[in-house]
């Protein structure tokens, strides 16, 4: 090695060390005494040798190894399923690959029957099994199948031992807004113990000025809100530019036309008359399915396309995933007809400590009431750990089974007049069998449609108009806010480098560990990552970002977060070293369905992708998961989840 070559290799591990990679719990593997004995005390009933003997067993322990490409997953029930995980990338991969499309000569057949399986244990699948133990009778019995170690799908929570303290943040699915009280969502969630969805939350700690904070991650103070522009703006060092909105951007180094541009659209002048959508379907709607959303934004607001792909994209993507350029331009209001209650203060947004991970755990709690220890209460579905092996219980008429990934579901004989359908999952490297009378499918479409393997050409044609792009959800914790708090910042965007925003939250008491919060508070800051590339048609984009995140190493990721916190930060007192405590990384490789142009309402005279999937049962099979209503959110999960279960008990089921 030359003299100029061993420099450089030093200077870089000389940079390593300063960043924190060589900080262990980060990233490594983790278990000693101090950690087991700090984590037994927050997770109650836990003792240090319970950890180290289910670790041994392969149980989650909340500390165990992982790969050098899926990184630490934090501690707790979760800890072995953050995002998908290489064993869920693998086993995905296989199935794409055609490993399954014949049953293996050595199939395992359990010889079990039941009334309903259910494939995927996400919100979805969850709210499936229970309206079918609802409305079936107590008689029935159900199974719901899923790949990963734990329930929940991208309802799924991140937890941190951070200085004593367990701190918890969302793996995907975040918040939820108010529902009318006897709405159908409303009756949904009293039903499954959420009397108030209204949460109380940390209040502030006193001895440092008050700055107002959000509930969720997507901010409520624009005052304490940041832009920052880098290198990308000829900025170096970077600089901030605080309440941009307020300040009308004066100050920001963008041209003149681009800063006009964004006035425009964060003031919601119309160039011309606009009126929303009044209801699905209507002609507003159905007009703006024929565009996309950033012909939208140009039409509406007279603002360039460079402007929109430059700083709009992707968060102003309508919550898909995407940048307008790829979406259709109803994605910005579809939302809309799920009809939240117009609150006019932050008491309209709320948030489980863990995301709608709280919807995950209150319904199986409901499901399996000895799923989860203790009473049905908020705090102790949030707080206790999960009873694993209460979940698929002999004689129970309803079962959740988890690292067993459905390969194979199929009508025995003409769908039409058939009684049962096989379905087939892959679990420890055996493949098993199990007869099931009716099947709902409530995992994303990019298995369904390899997994059912006797669809029909219409629905095989419909499944192939949804295109997804994933998503990375970056949990970074650190020991405390101070070096936000000094730049009176409580949330901050960025337009280069890993992730776009992130948000200063307080946390619902019922999951927090503290009664209040302040800058020198240890607190879980969340990144989400998106992938778009303006140009591309959405299914390149997605093939592209995939293709980026499955490239990347954790390693490599974690030093682009640690540099990007140094980078914004360490003028106000940060040290990447010393600040942060831990990173989780949640990579979702099929995260956001992208709707383009005519998803929601057909085009070219053909109906949409949505109404033939959605309109009847294929046989024994009814289709759910929040992609039918082209809708990314938890609520539209529930409501596929029942209309599915109704079509079933209507159409099929004459026993």
């Amino acid at each position: 090695m030359s003299v100029s070559e061993t420099n450089k290799k030093n200077t870089v591990l000389t940079s390593d060390k300063a960043l924190g990679m060589d900080q262990r719990i980060s990233r490594r593997d983790f278990l000693n005494a101090t950690l087991l004995a700090s984590g037994s005390v927050l997770l109650k009933s836990v003792s240090p040798q319970q950890l180290l003997a289910a670790q041994q067993s392969g149980a989650p322990t909340g500390v165990e190894s992982q790969d050098d490409w899926t990184g630490y997953g934090g501690v707790g029930d979760y800890a072995n399923s953050n995002g998908n995980t290489k064993e869920i990338m693998d086993a995905g991969h296989q199935i794409r690959e055609g490993q399954f499309d014949s049953l293996p000569q050595n199939l395992v057949d359990t010889g079990e029957i039941y009334d309903c399986v259910v494939v995927g244990g996400g919100i979805s699948g969850l709210a499936a099994a229970l309206f079918f133990q609802r409305l079936s009778g107590k008689s029935s019995t159900c199974l719901v199948l899923d790949n990963h170690a734990i329930f929940g799908g991208e309802a799924k929570r991140n937890e941190f031992i951070v200085d004593g303290h367990r701190l918890i943040s969302h793996q995907g699915s975040a918040f939820f807004p108010v529902p009318f009280p006897h709405s159908f969502i409303g009756r949904f969630y009293d039903s499954i113990g959420l009397k108030n969805p209204r949460l109380d939350y940390q209040t502030w700690a006193s001895g440092s000025r008050e700055m107002r904070l959000s509930t969720t991650p997507y901010g409520s103070n624009p005052t304490t809100n940041g832009f920052y522009f880098g290198a990308k703006f000829g900025q170096q060092p970077g600089m901030w530019l605080l309440d941009p909105w307020g300040r009308k951007l004066e100050g920001a180094p963008i041209p003149a036309q681009a800063r006009a541009d964004l006035l425009k659209w964060s003031q919601g002048d119309s160039r011309s008359k606009f009126r929303r959508p009044e209801y699905f379907g209507d002609d507003i709607s159905r007009h703006l399915d024929t565009m996309t959303l950033e012909d939208h934004f140009v039409e509406r607001y007279g603002i360039s396309r460079e402007t929109i792909r430059t700083y709009l994209s992707p968060v102003e993507g309508g919550g898909y995933g995407l940048g307008p350029d790829a979406l259709s331009a109803y994605t910005d209001y579809a939302a809309d007809t799920l009809h939240p209650m117009d609150d006019s203060d932050e008491t309209g947004a709320q948030m489980f400590p863990g995301g709608n991970t709280g919807f995950a755990r209150l319904i199986t709690k409901r499901l399996l009431p000895d799923s989860i220890a203790g009473p049905h209460t908020l705090e102790a579905v949030c707080r206790n750990t999960v009873n694993f092996a209460a979940l698929d219980q002999s004689g129970s008429p309803a079962r959740i089974r988890l690292r067993s990934t459905a390969v194979w579901v199929k009508h025995e004989g003409d769908p039409a007049k058939s009684k049962f359908v096989t379905v087939a999952y892959a679990r420890a490297g055996k493949v098993y069998r199990v007869k099931a009378r009716t099947v709902v499918p409530a995992g994303g479409s990019w298995t369904t449609r390899h997994i059912v393997r006797d669809l029909p050409a219409s629905h095989q044609e419909a499944y192939a108009q949804f295109y997804r792009s994933p998503c990375m959800v970056a949990n970074v914790a650190v020991r405390n806010w101070r070096f936000l708090y000094k730049l009176g910042l409580t949330g901050c965007r960025w337009f280069e480098g890993v992730g776009n925003y992130m948000e200063v939250r307080k946390i619902a008491t019922m999951g927090a560990d503290s009664p209040t919060i302040g800058p020198d508070s240890p607190i879980v800051l969340t990144l989400k990552v998106l992938y778009s590339y303006p140009g591309l048609p959405a299914v390149k984009q997605g093939q592209r970002g995939r293709g980026e995140m499955l490239a990347t190493s954790f390693r490599e990721y974690e030093r682009r977060i640690r540099e990007q916190f140094n980078d914004m930060f360490a003028r106000s007192g940060f040290d990447p070293k010393r600040d942060i405590a831990g990173i989780v990384l949640n990579r979702w490789g099929h995260a956001y369905l992208n709707p383009q142009p005519g998803f929601f309402f057909g085009k070219d005279g053909k109906p949409s992708p949505t109404e033939v999937l959605r309109n009847a049962p294929f046989g024994r099979i009814a289709f759910a998961n929040t992609d039918l209503s082209g809708i990314m959110d938890h609520r539209a999960s529930i409501l596929e989840a029942h209309r599915a279960v109704e079509q079933l008990l209507d159409q099929v089921i004459r026993e």
